[in-house]
């Protein structure tokens, strides 16, 4: 297996790594990759920031491991490698009636990326993370195949779920699909005016999947308005999906101006009528609506884009007004801004979510931002919230155990099967996880 200087970057396109890569074809192969140790897995980077950089390195590239092993009709169980997209799943066996129990915004992230961030999706307030969703985990330690189960070995497999990939590389796993009616969404959108609005919407939403698209250029009295969507899945007709584009070169500078961005979030909220409205979509539209535009971070222009997104108690909802006040005086905010409902699930020690409100927004990678996102982040940890691993490309680390109360198990966990620290990438050095207490 031949190694191969390449260099790469999170999808934020802020940080990137120079190292070596091998790409296996074969499980067969990772014995030989391995040979000479352990080292860091990934798979399409759809982290945001340095998660699956290991720079002056190597990292062992798993999306070419996407093979479907097997189905059982009757319990839902598939088993699969994970290099397998969520995105193929979800085109797979939607029409069979099985969705992925959690889907994330994108459908190219690998299952193996979804387990070690624990990603969550639209539905997290009624079923959880993904993790919560799997009946085992294979994982190659030290060079030997083990598979791990939630009840049968809990401590090893809340340290891998959420775990960034420090308790072994993730090669399979078997998911507990969901069922559903079908390949098609029935999708309810409404107008809303204002932020204690949404927060009041989101928490009596009965729907099974929710989202909100926040205007986080809005202040005063439209502080918080945006557009509330709401789906169920079904079956029958409706337009195939429109044919994908690229983004092919880096937007300049003032696509994304202010006055732009301004403009552009004031249309956005008026597409939706007044009065509401309910739409037939392709699943693939309501889950990934950003996955039809290729490279669509180059809309950043050449030097890429932070995300910051944290999560705050339910009873923290002044501060999260504070900090989208902050984000509106700004001036600073992409288009892209998302808040979401959380429930209490989670899957791992280090897992994302809390019961809560989560909001997400991208910022041009500018001095400004980066400025910026660390007063956020120490905003969200007063409130007693926390930021998100696979969107954080800027944190220094020092409040992780204030933001991760079981992150000393999670560490202890990982000293086990990587002592020599093989695994950690440039996120687990950056913020370090694993370093001397």
């Amino acid at each position: 297996m031949r190694w191969k200087n390449d260099t790469i970057h999170g999808w934020g396109r802020a940080l990137s790594a120079m190292c070596e890569i091998a790409r296996p074809e074969k499980s067969s192969e990772l014995a030989e990759v391995l040979a000479d140790g352990a080292v860091p897995a990934m798979g399409n980077r759809r982290s945001y920031g340095d998660a699956a950089l290991n720079d002056d390195g190597r990292a062992l590239d798993m999306t070419r491991l996407d093979k479907f092993l097997a189905f059982d009709d009757e319990t839902g169980v598939l088993s699969v490698e994970a290099g397998v997209e969520l995105g193929e799943i979800t085109r797979l066996f939607a029409p069979r009636g099985w969705l992925p129990p959690v889907l994330p915004g994108t459908g190219f992230a690998t299952v193996g990326g979804a387990i070690a961030m624990d990603v969550h999706g639209k539905n997290h307030h009624h079923i959880g993370s993904f993790g919560q969703h799997l009946a085992s985990i294979t994982l190659l330690i030290n060079g030997k195949s083990r598979k791990i189960k939630p009840d049968r070995d809990a401590g090893l497999f809340k340290a891998t779920v959420g775990g960034l990939g420090q308790t072994g590389i993730i090669v399979a796993a078997e998911i507990i699909m969901l069922p559903c009616k079908g390949d098609v969404m029935m999708v309810t959108e409404r107008r809303v005016e204002g932020f204690d609005e949404f927060l009041t919407l989101l928490d009596g939403s009965e729907a099974t999947y929710t989202v909100g698209w926040i205007d986080a250029t809005a202040k005063g009295s439209a502080l918080g308005r945006g557009i509330l969507e709401e789906g169920e899945t079904g079956s029958g007709l409706v337009p195939s999906p429109g044919r994908s584009k690229s983004v092919p070169f880096n937007a300049p500078k003032f696509a994304l101006s202010a006055p732009i961005v301004k403009l552009f979030n004031w249309l956005y909220y008026r597409r939706v009528p007044e009065h509401g409205r309910t739409l037939v979509k392709p699943i693939s539209d309501f889950f990934f609506p950003l996955d039809k535009i290729h490279d669509w971070n180059r809309l950043y222009g050449k030097n890429g884009f932070h995300q910051f997104q944290c999560v705050v108690p339910i009873n923290s909802a002044a501060a999260l007004r504070e900090i989208l006040q902050l984000i509106a005086n700004s001036g600073l905010a992409s288009p892209l801004a998302v808040l979401k409902r959380m429930g209490e699930g989670r899957g791992g020690y280090l897992s994302f979510p809390i019961e809560g409100y989560t909001l997400a927004v991208d910022f041009p990678n500018t001095e400004a931002a980066r400025v910026l996102i660390p007063r956020l982040e120490a905003m969200a940890v007063e409130a007693g919230g926390r930021i998100y691993f696979a969107k954080d490309s800027l944190s220094k680390g020092d409040k992780i155990a204030d933001m991760y109360p079981d992150y000393s198990d999670w560490r202890k966990a990982v000293e086990k099967t990587d002592p020599d620290r093989n695994l950690a990438t440039d996120l687990v050095r950056r913020l370090n996880l694993r370093s001397a207490e």
